[in-house]
This record gives C-alpha cells, sequence and structure tokens, in this order.
C-alpha cells in the first residue's frame, strides 16, 4: 500500500495591519523576524500532538521556515515516527542484494559509504537530486541507485526517495517486492493525483519508493513536461531531511537520463566492469551536462 501523509494547514496568515502596529517606524526586518517567528512556534505546536496521531506528514521547507536550517526537532520527529508496515530481515536484504548497517559484506557497505559521503561533500551536506544512469544496457544502474539510497536511509537524521523513472523496463518495485498499482506516470497524467498516493514504504527504515506506474509508453512526453519539473522541485523542497535517487534508462538507449539531468542537480554514470571500452564510457558521460556530471561509477 502506499504511504498515506496527512498534510497539515500550516500557518494563518500574518494581519499586515497588525503587524504595522505591533513594530515602530514599519521597520520591514523586525517585521519578518516576528512573522518567522510565529511562523515556528506554530509549527512546534502543530507537531506536538498525542502519540496516537499518525504524524506521517509533509516537513516545512527551510523556505518556509525562514533564514537558518530547517528546524532539526521537527524533521527526526517526523523521521522517528515514519511507519512501516513490513521490514525487509537481514536475509531478505541479502537475496535482493541490498546493503545494510550490519550487513557481513563490508567492503560494499563501504563502497557506498564512501561515494554518500563524496556526494553530500559535493551538495555542501545539502538534500539533492540525483541521476543515476547505465551507460549500456545492464550496467547496473538500478543496482546502484537503490543501494545509494539505502546508504542514506543508514542515517536515523536523513531519509531517501527512489524513483524508477526507467519506464521502458522499469525494475525497483520487483527488487523491493513491493506490489504497486499506481506511480509516477499516473501522477504526472492527473493533474489531481496526491504525491502520498505513489509514495510506497519499502520494508527498508527510512527509505521510499515511487514506482514507474501503469502507464510507460512516451516516455519522453513524461519527463519533459512542466507538472515533471513542478514534482521534483516540491519533493526536494518539501522534504528537507530528504535524499532523491532517480533510476533511469541507459543514457546509450534513450534521452531520458539526459531530460532529468536537466531537471535534477547532479548526475552519475555507471559502468560495468569489462563489459565496454574506455572510448564508449567517455562517450555516455560526454552525454551529460557538464555542469551536473559527479561522475561514474564502475559496478562488477
Amino acid at each position: 500500500m502506499p504511504e498515506q501523509r496527512n498534510d497539515r494547514p500550516g500557518f494563518e496568515s500574518v494581519n499586515p495591519q497588525e503587524t504595522d502596529s505591533e513594530i515602530p517606524g514599519n521597520d520591514k526586518n523586525a517585521e519578518e523576524s516576528s512573522f518567522w517567528l510565529k511562523r515556528k512556534e506554530r509549527l512546534r505546536q502543530d507537531m506536538d500532538f498525542r502519540d496516537d496521531e499518525d504524524s506521517r506528514m509533509l516537513v516545512p521547507s527551510s523556505l518556509e521556515l525562514g533564514p537558518g536550517a530547517v528546524d532539526k526537532y521537527v524533521i527526526s520527529k517526523q523521521i522517528v515516527r515514519m511507519q512501516e508496515p513490513r521490514k525487509l530481515n537481514h536475509d531478505d536484504l541479502d537475496e535482493r542484494r541490498i546493503i545494510y548497517p550490519e550487513s557481513p559484506n563490508r567492503e560494499l557497505v563501504n563502497r557506498f559509504r564512501d561515494l554518500r559521503t563524496k556526494l553530500l561533500e559535493v551538495s555542501g551536506g545539502n538534500n539533492f537530486t540525483l541521476v543515476v544512469s547505465g551507460a549500456c544496457s545492464g550496467a547496473g544502474s538500478s543496482f546502484v541507485a537503490l543501494n545509494l539510497a539505502a546508504s542514506f536511509a543508514f542515517d536515523q537524521a536523513k531519509t531517501a526517495l527512489v524513483i524508477d523513472c526507467n519506464l521502458r523496463e522499469p525494475s525497483l518495485h520487483s527488487t523491493l517486492d513491493v506490489m504497486s498499482d499506481t506511480g509516477l506516470t499516473d501522477f504526472l497524467d492527473d493533474p489531481d493525483y496526491e504525491i502520498a498516493r505513489i509514495l510506497y514504504p519499502t520494508g527498508i527504515p527510512r527509505l521510499r519508493l515511487i514506482p514507474a506506474g501503469s502507464r510507460r509508453e512516451t516516455p519522453s512526453e513524461f519527463f519533459t513536461s512542466f507538472r515533471m519539473k513542478q514534482f521534483l522541485q516540491a519533493i526536494r523542497r518539501r522534504y528537507p531531511d530528504r535524499f532523491i535517487v532517480l533510476d533511469t534508462a541507459p543514457i546509450s538507449e534513450s534521452p531520458d537520463a539526459r531530460i532529468l539531468t536537466e531537471l535534477c542537480d547532479y548526475a552519475m554514470l555507471v559502468v560495468p566492469h569489462g563489459r565496454i571500452t574506455g572510448a564508449t564510457a567517455e562517450q555516455a558521460a560526454t552525454a551529460f551536462n557538464p555542469d551536473k556530471f559527479v561522475g561514474a561509477v564502475i559496478n562488477g
């Protein structure tokens, strides 16, 4: 079942006339400071509700909270209360080749942790959207995308979202054994569709999946739509604790990865070990926007 979230309405608007009367000289900076303080205090009150309430809700972004970082107390409280209808055990994860903190395959775990650290250095610690694409078919982009997202979810102060944008050959729902009736294309196709309807728990704490969806024709039309751009901006800003990884079709076989890179912060190439020449790998790498390309990962 998709993850259901209860959005709270936020804050009442401040009456400009009342604000003017409270601030001597109508000082703009003081007015803005008062406004943000009121919003933050109201947020804390809204979040501090009974334990039996469902707190799986959207967290306001740093833009909504004003200057400075997002309130860490609010984020941590939301993360702790994220519910998992099921949980994959270690045998399940090993079978699916998904890393977890206690995995006996320390080399693989450490490789993804190192990759996560390098990406955080590039982003300055901020959350981001990342396109992961293979240099050719069978390069293992889905494996890398899923495990990279899982590595971000190791941190109890962070969450991760992996989006299956490989509409031609989606696989993440199968790997995670998620029964998905709807997904990304259903959301993009219907302006009244809610994001909560396509967010699925994965059985891995703090990791969510958005499957490809029921409609998979003409992927480029979905990805070039204004709604796709709005969607990526919304999930990045609305979930300030969440790192978002997009698994796409191979860049050598589809324009999807290039299109999505223009909408995302970064792009990464997955190169299968010993299967393609250096020239082919270089050609695939140069297909990305150089300002957003963060490098290649050798898989195998």
